[in-house]
């Protein structure tokens, strides 16, 4: 569970090729349990305006792109969160250049609800949440009849689906048992489906073809494997490959589930879920170096099309690499291939370069004490540059960016961008450091704790603060600091990470509410 900054609540085949463009995708596969759920038909609308579906995903083994694209090749949009497989895509400018808030979801209020911050081994207080939280970038979908959709959850256990020029509903909520802390993902392929998780313990399969959003499946944390450990949330953005669904739990495990999509009868979408893998994201080596439990899966995996490796960390600091490639094809096989443990809490999402290196923030964690991991923060910075083909050494360079007090280090997941890396700290601010030295070419203090996770589109950086502020910065030189082109102010905190999209900003903040900002 993250911590907020407002009442801190205890406790973040493919192989894909590409068609029209290049991405990127992962693999792992355990078939060690086995999740059930029945496919649910449906009646109701037709989704004239939505993307239809492409052909199951060509050519396994692919090099990565020089240029990041995003995973959906066959129509436009931004469908989960950094965009691709690689998590390296950040939408598509033009950035406004004289921003201004075009509309407010809700109009008055906001959204709110009440949550217990109980897990599997804990209890915590309960507590009013609003707004948007960590991570929580937005889908942004360009439907064939040039509509824009924005789906989101929120704090009020709802998922939203709002149009994206003037912030009314677009389709009625998805309504949860609890909040929507983290992101979901649309289907990349065009069938009318989102994948999304709740502190309810579900992760949900849902049809966007009838009346309402449909639930078609669901995954529960507690039930889908035998030993579900720490907490039950799902913060990570599902990433889907073909017609598998990769995605980590609270609950310490990774999931590969065989959706079985398809079209029924009546032209409804349907699907017909099966775990082809799970597996547990710790091992006792793990437990025997934090001397605790804390030990869930909080970051959106990222998947290599070249080698067919996902990759994911977790609150214990294990950094793990995966090879799925047999499970993508339909086989049962599946290795660890990469194991190293970088001392602490890693939520942010595993950024990997076109040459197949990780870019991996870690966080000091404050949900228990962890005397035993002091060392091995001290032996490695917070942000560090790992290469998976050198397993006995894999640490190219790391920085101490943050400090190393309980809750420091970074909680954003670093953007990559033309041989740079940007980050955030939680003690406040962002830095931008060269990807090939590892040398800190700049830093920039913001109000803090700086959880969001920063977004590069067209040389321009963006990246919101804690007193409720988006900042747009020029990293046309990335080299020298940069210029801040404007600021805008917001109501709350900024955790989450803003969508770019053809003129548009679409970002939610602990004030309450979702925005779409453009130039007036």
């Amino acid at each position: 569970m993250r911590l907020t900054p407002f009442g801190k609540a205890v406790v973040t085949l493919l192989l894909a090729a590409l068609a029209a463009g290049v991405w990127r995708s992962g693999v792992v596969g355990s078939v060690l349990g086995g999740g059930s759920g029945d496919g649910t038909k449906g009646h109701g609308s037709d989704a004239s305006s939505s993307p239809s579906p492409t052909p199951t995903w060509p050519g396994e083994g692919r090099a990565l792109p020089a240029t990041p694209g995003p995973i959906n090749a066959s129509f436009p949009g931004l469908t989960t969160f950094r965009g691709n497989a690689t998590r390296d895509w950040y939408g598509e400018g033009p950035v406004p250049s004289h921003p201004a808030i075009r509309w407010r979801y809700p109009a008055f209020g906001g959204l709110c609800a009440v949550s217990s911050d109980n897990g599997i081994t804990f209890r915590g207080p309960t507590r009013t949440w609003c707004g948007t939280g960590w991570t929580g970038q937005p889908n942004v979908i360009q439907h064939r009849n040039g509509s824009i959709e924005v789906r989101e959850g929120a704090y009020d256990n709802h998922y939203h689906f709002l149009n994206g020029i003037t912030g009314k509903p677009y389709r009625p909520d998805l309504v949860t048992g609890d909040l929507a802390k983290g992101s979901a993902s649309s289907d990349n392929q065009g069938y009318p489906l989102y994948y999304a998780g709740s502190r309810d313990n579900f992760l949900r399969v849902v049809a966007l073809d009838r009346p309402k959003p449909t639930v078609l499946w669901k995954l529960d944390a507690m039930t889908s494997v035998p030993k579900p450990t720490w907490n039950n949330d799902w913060d990570g953005a599902p990433l889907q490959i073909g017609d598998y669904l990769l995605e980590g739990g609270e609950n310490s495990w990774f999931y590969v589930i065989k959706l079985n999509r398809r079209y029924g009868p009546t032209g409804t979408v349907e699907v017909a879920p099966r775990i082809v893998m799970e597996v547990p994201g710790y091992d006792a080596a793990l437990f025997a170096a934090v001397k605790d439990t804390d030990v869930s899966i909080e970051d959106s995996v990222a998947f290599d099309a070249h080698t067919g490796v996902v990759y994911f960390s977790n609150g214990g600091g294990l950094v793990q690499g995966w090879d799925i490639s047999d499970i993508l094809r339909g086989g049962t096989k599946y290795r660890q291939v990469f194991r190293f443990w970088d001392g602490d809490d890693t939520d942010a999402t595993i950024v990997i370069d076109p040459q197949g290196f990780l870019y991996v923030a870690r966080h000091i964690e404050e949900n228990v004490p962890r005397p035993s991991s002091k060392a091995r923060d001290e032996q490695i910075g917070n942000l560090m540059k790992l290469d998976p083909r050198n397993a006995a050494n894999p640490v190219v360079w790391s920085v101490p960016l943050g400090t190393l007090a309980r809750d420091g280090g970074s909680l954003g997941t670093p953007a990559y961008d033309k041989g740079i890396v940007y980050a955030t700290f939680n003690s406040g601010g962002v830095a931008a450091v060269d990807a090939t030295s590892g040398r800190v070419l700049w830093t920039v203090t913001l109000p803090g704790p700086t959880w969001t996770s920063p977004v590069t589109v067209d040389d321009q950086l963006l990246v919101g603060d804690c007193s409720g502020v988006l900042h747009d910065f020029d990293i046309s030189n990335p080299s020298s600091l940069p210029r801040q082109r404007w600021t805008l102010q917001l109501n709350g905190c900024v955790e989450s990470t803003p969508a770019v999209w053809h003129g548009w900003i679409y970002v939610g903040a602990r004030g309450g509410a979702i925005y779409g900002i453009a130039n007036p």
